[in-house]
């Protein structure tokens, strides 16, 4: 049990965390989020179960990404119209964000805390463009199609990346004619000027999204800034596609599914590549493990006929930048390839 003077040592934490994040929101370009999480640490005393969630959280509050639940949970409240304070403040009808976060912890204070314990799902379509740009550098070194498995899917909208028209500093990858454009700020020299054929695209997750569901793909509009359209925009586009085209979706832990589709030989003259963008963080250290071990046995077994690839966007270890990494067999060579916005705005390539 929490004592009163650990409960404050928490809470004092959990708001700090929340002010720190705060400058991350307004370092990533949005201060509408970056408002909110202020309000949210001044307020957080009006609704204990949200504060005893955040005070007494079992790890690192960063990794575990506890502010964009945290604003999650606040965006779907609002979308609800349940609280009228937080709607108008996230339609832009209000400009009182102490009054709208008081009310909302006070109303709400156990819906937040609840939505807390599940981790946000984006399946943000920006990063498909880092995970293109990979894919163009591998190509230059084995130029033959590629078999896609991502871990960490979500709604596996990444999955279709090949549907996708991706402009990279005036390079131009994927469906020349598809409906969803993706153009991040490149920075840095063009990357290779090769070929990308996805063959086949598989992923896993633990809780995936099925984009027959309306109703779970309205929540990912909860996870949005509501000062950044141009992403709604992009997922909207990216669902559209994906249910024309509906992504290979498994449920399960990628600590067992990975492995066992590892396993299995592909065919030659194609590449395996293994994708995640912003999962390995939700990932216990005995699962990351398996992973790891999982890979190095298949890139002990590839070949120039069966290459295999990794491609991460995650976060450093410190929390201070997103690195785009390329680790490709039978090399067995890793490379940092660029530095990259966490929602796929920009990025610095480096090639």
């Amino acid at each position: 049990m929490t004592t009163p003077n650990t409960q404050l040592t928490g809470l004092t934490a959990a708001r700090a965390f929340l002010e720190d994040q705060a400058r991350v929101a307004e370092g990533f370009g949005s201060p509408f989020v970056a408002a909110l999480l202020l309000a949210g640490a001044r307020h957080l005393d009006v609704a204990p179960h949200t504060a005893a969630m955040m005070a007494d959280w079992p790890g690192d509050r960063a990794s575990a990404a506890v502010a964009m639940r945290f604003h999650s949970a606040l965006h779907g409240l609002a979308r609800q119209g349940r609280i009228a304070p937080l709607a108008a403040l996230f339609r832009g009808e209000a400009v009182d964000v102490d009054h709208a976060l008081s009310s909302a912890l006070v109303a709400a204070d156990r819906i937040i805390a609840e939505r807390l314990k599940h981790p946000t799902q984006t399946n943000e379509v920006g990063r498909s463009a880092a995970f293109a740009a990979a894919l163009l550098q591998l190509a230059e070194r084995y130029a033959m199609p590629v078999e896609l498995l991502e871990i960490g899917a979500s709604a596996g909208l990444n999955l279709n990346l090949g549907r996708y028209r991706h402009d990279l500093g005036g390079r131009i990858v994927g469906d020349p004619d598809s409906e969803l454009t993706i153009t991040p700020l490149w920075h840095g020299r063009l990357p290779p000027a090769a070929g990308l054929e996805v063959r086949t695209a598989r992923g896993v997750d633990l809780s995936p999204i099925r984009v027959a569901d309306d109703a779970a793909c309205d929540r990912l509009l909860d996870h949005l800034f509501v000062d950044q359209a141009e992403r709604g925009e992009r997922l909207a586009r990216a669902l559209a596609i994906a249910r024309r085209h509906p992504p290979r979706l498994d449920q399960g832990h990628a600590g067992l599914w990975l492995p066992q589709r590892l396993e299995r030989q592909q065919a030659a003259g194609c590449a395996r590549v293994v994708l995640h963008s912003m999962v390995l963080q939700y990932l216990a250290a005995k699962e990351r493990q398996t992973i790891t071990d999982a890979i190095g046995a298949a890139g002990a077994r590839a070949d120039i006929r069966r290459p295999l690839a990794v491609i991460g966007l995650e976060w450093t270890p410190a929390r201070d930048a997103v690195h785009l990494t390329l680790t490709h067999w039978p090399e067995g060579r890793t490379r940092h390839l660029a530095d990259c916005d966490p929602y796929g705005a920009w990025i610095d390539w480096r090639g």
